[in-house]
């Protein structure tokens, strides 16, 4: 058997990963301990690459000055997946002087085996669902049925607590621009813009004040156009790019709404 002695940076989900991994299959690894990993992580977050971001707020109010061009654009709406593209979204929404709006995306595992994930997204007032996803009767009876209804509601309900009274914005013949605090596999960005595809919006620009290489490319194949600050590599995760990653939660997510 051939051995590889490159050297691979984790991050500490997949450390506990490989580690439980091992574990479970009876195999002799010396992991490196949690202090040695997060000296990993801060050299890849290094500002020897690009100046961390101080906040979410603050990667905001950077991120729209590259989206000055669509601020004297009719029909622009500014949207933001919930939770951390919302603090980012509200500071771009403030400065071009557009309306601002959420989307909730929810991923659900179905009892079928590897890559049998699938996106619920609560955009513009709907609930889209991905179309690999079986047909949900009325009336669930099957167990896979209810697991579905069940997740649905809980995202509906969600939306709910988020929205308050605030009605949903009309996305038809829109200019959307979606804003997230970062990409890392572009997993979250590519079943929002996905969705909004159903929306019937005019155009689809996606822009983070941060990504990695790979999403980029993921995410800009599905946009109508691509926005970002930075690109570094290697990239670890979004959060390793700010200096301050706390996440709103729901009660600030209404309060940014309602500004």
């Amino acid at each position: 058997m051939a051995i590889c002695n490159k050297s691979i940076i984790l991050t500490s989900e997949d450390w506990h990963i490989c580690r439980t991994a091992a574990v479970a299959f009876g195999m002799m690894i010396n992991f490196p301990d949690q202090d040695t990993q997060s000296l990993s992580e801060e050299r890849i977050g290094s500002t020897d690459q690009i100046p961390r971001f101080a906040n979410l707020r603050s990667a905001g109010r950077q991120l729209a000055l590259q989206l000055e061009t669509y601020r004297g654009a009719d029909g622009v709406v500014i949207l933001a997946p919930v939770l951390g593209g919302v603090p980012v979204a509200h500071e771009v929404a403030n400065h071009l002087g557009k309306p601002l709006d959420f989307l909730i995306r929810r991923q659900l595992l179905l009892p079928q085996g590897p890559g049998s994930d699938i996106n619920a997204v609560s955009v513009a007032g709907r609930t889209i669902i991905d179309e690999r996803a079986p047909a949900l009767p009325a009336d669930p009876l099957t167990p896979l049925e209810h697991f579905l209804a069940d997740a649905i509601a809980g995202l509906q309900s969600r939306e709910r607590i988020c929205r308050g009274t605030r009605p949903p914005l009309n996305l038809i013949d829109k200019i959307v621009i979606l804003v997230d605090c970062g990409i890392h596999t572009g997993g979250n960005m590519r079943a929002a813009v996905t969705a909004l595809r159903k929306t019937e919006s005019k155009q689809i620009i996606a822009a983070v004040p941060v990504t990695s290489h790979g999403g980029r490319d993921i995410v800009a194949a599905l946009a109508d156009d691509f926005v970002s600050l930075a690109s570094p590599k290697p990239f670890g995760h979004v959060g390793l790019w700010y200096d301050d990653f706390s996440r709103p939660g729901d009660d600030e997510i209404c309060k940014l709404l309602r500004l």
